[in-house]
């Protein structure tokens, strides 16, 4: 998505300050299950990285969940909700969570070929008319981002449109018509692009093979299953977040960031000063990611979730596995892209971008720790994806100070990263 990633965490995957000024410090807390005596080991280190990067990046608040078997769980809070107000974030906040929401996507196909119901080699021209190349994608190819198939996130009339109508409800028909009125960029299967069309594209299909709205089957088959209480897909009209949830911030517009997400270097420098503030965008609409990146969850609740799209719970073993299998190198190193699901080093899970708001969740299935990291502020003014600035930084406590971060293959459209990375173009 453009502005999503809509949106990957990087799983392959993977702030200034609270009040915007240079000279505060975002404050940190421990959760409330936690005291100063039974606090693991590697809190007083997390903090300070994660205040520092804050204060670096002007990133306004932020909430760190880890769980970790060996090392001990904790949930810490930093900043604020509202920039220059004293409205500390919450462990409980609901956040968008951008691309997240293509691996709730994809588990459903996936599901619904354990059931018989459809093939991961089918066309899509069996589910849906008119896709460009429609007889030869397959589903497989669409989950995987080998489609070919333009991302309409990228088209400059429909950033325009979203900052003249920031909550225009969009239907999936609009998207994908946009998407098809541009030429495909290359062969199915012939390499990965990033593509919040293909994610639209299996929610229909999704739809049509339940016989029910998307938030319907997303309910029945995801969220109710693993007690996912503070998780939802709202209606295309709605744009309103459950309370409580941060107010959502971005620097620059959805056209000015179409190419990349980086501010000009003397506006980065204000950014981070304090002097040039971000745009409240808590309220714009949703819609125009729909399945590629429309759901909203809590820290809680999305480490719940990735630890299941990892370690199994939401597919039998042999699809489990299927999925796990699919993940390739993209670009090389250890960042990887597979059936809605991404790499990033020993952590699978995914990341997702929004206008105003920015999660990672990633679990390693070798030592069960799991991060997940919710922020109010969608990149950063260098064009990085906020929470994948905070995921990089935590990386190595846990993993060794030579621990050099991947780069994202979901990251959104345009974003941009301070590290070596695969050119995904989504």
């Amino acid at each position: 998505m453009k502005t999503l990633a809509a949106s990957l965490l990087t799983v392959a995957v993977l702030t200034a300050s609270a009040c915007n000024s240079d000279t505060t410090e975002p404050e940190s807390t421990p959760s409330p299950t936690s005291t100063e005596a039974a606090q693991p080991a590697y809190v007083a280190e997390l903090q300070s990285t994660v205040e520092q990067l804050m204060r670096d990046n002007a990133i306004p608040g932020a909430v760190v969940q880890i769980s970790s078997p060996d090392r001990g769980d904790w949930t810490g809070t930093f900043g604020t909700s509202t920039i220059d107000a004293d409205d500390p974030i919450s462990a409980d906040d609901h956040f968008r969570i951008g691309s997240n929401t293509k691996t709730m996507t994809v588990t459903a196909v996936l599901q619904l070929v354990e059931e018989g119901r459809l093939s991961l080699d089918d066309p899509i021209s069996k589910y849906v008319e008119g896709v460009p190349n429609g007889d030869t994608i397959t589903i497989a190819q669409l989950a995987e981002m080998r489609s070919g198939l333009y991302s309409y996130s990228f088209d400059p009339e429909f950033n325009a449109t979203l900052d003249r109508e920031p909550e225009k409800a969009w239907t999936p028909e609009e998207l994908l018509e946009i998407a098809f009125s541009y030429p495909v960029n290359f062969p199915p299967g012939e390499q990965f692009e990033y593509s919040n069309t293909n994610t639209v594209l299996l929610g229909l299909v999704v739809e049509e093979l339940t016989g029910m709205p998307i938030a319907e089957a997303f309910d029945e088959r995801i969220f109710v299953p693993l007690g996912l209480a503070d998780t939802s897909f709202p209606a295309n009209d709605d744009s309103s977040i459950p309370d409580p949830h941060p107010q959502g911030y971005m620097f620059g517009t959805n056209v000015s960031t179409i190419d990349t997400f980086a501010l000009p270097e003397d506006e980065q420098a204000a950014a981070v000063a304090g002097t040039l503030k971000p745009n409240d965008v808590t309220d714009d609409n949703p819609s125009w990611t729909w399945t590629a990146g429309a759901a909203i969850s809590t820290v809680d609740d999305m480490t719940t979730y990735v630890k299941a799209l990892v370690g199994g719970g939401l597919l039998d073993e042999q699809m489990q596995q299927t999925r796990l299998d699919s993940v390739q190198s993209v670009g090389g190193g250890t960042a990887g892209y597979g059936l809605g699901m991404a790499q990033f080093g020993p952590l699978l899970g995914h990341d997702g971008q929004l206008p105003g708001f920015m999660t990672f969740m990633g679990h390693d299935p070798e030592t069960d720790l799991t991060i997940v990291i919710a922020t109010n502020l969608s990149t950063v003014p260098s064009g990085e994806g906020s929470a994948l600035t905070l995921v990089k930084g935590i990386l190595p406590i846990f993993y060794g100070s030579s621990y050099q971060a991947p780069g994202d293959p979901a990251r959104a459209p345009g974003a941009e990263e301070s590290t070596p990375a695969p050119t995904p173009g989504g």
